[in-house]
């Protein structure tokens, strides 16, 4: 299945001509699933934190008797930095 057909336009290029910080997710995340993870790396940086910060959200969501509140917070502030200086070094 040809999943590069299905990919949503980043409506931030659309619109304005520049990227986001989230630019290049959807492709990095298919070089993930197709299992090269250097090449969705080099895609996009922040790949791995993202996963984490979703995984952690998810647990959040699934089990309600612990407290991920600490977790959430600082994998969301990881992948932040992630983001920002991947965004950095992909444009400068």
């Amino acid at each position: 299945m040809d999943l590069e057909k299905y990919m949503l336009p980043c409506l931030s290029k659309t619109l304005f001509g520049m990227e986001c910080l989230g630019c290049g997710f959807q492709r990095g995340f298919l070089l993930f699933l197709r299992g090269d993870f250097g090449g969705a790396f080099k895609m996009y940086p922040a790949i791995f934190t993202t996963l984490l910060f979703l995984g952690i959200l998810g647990f959040n969501f699934i089990d309600k008797n612990r407290n991920y509140k600490k977790l959430i917070i600082g994998s969301a502030i990881l992948n932040g930095v992630f983001m920002i200086v991947g965004y950095y070094f992909k444009h400068y």
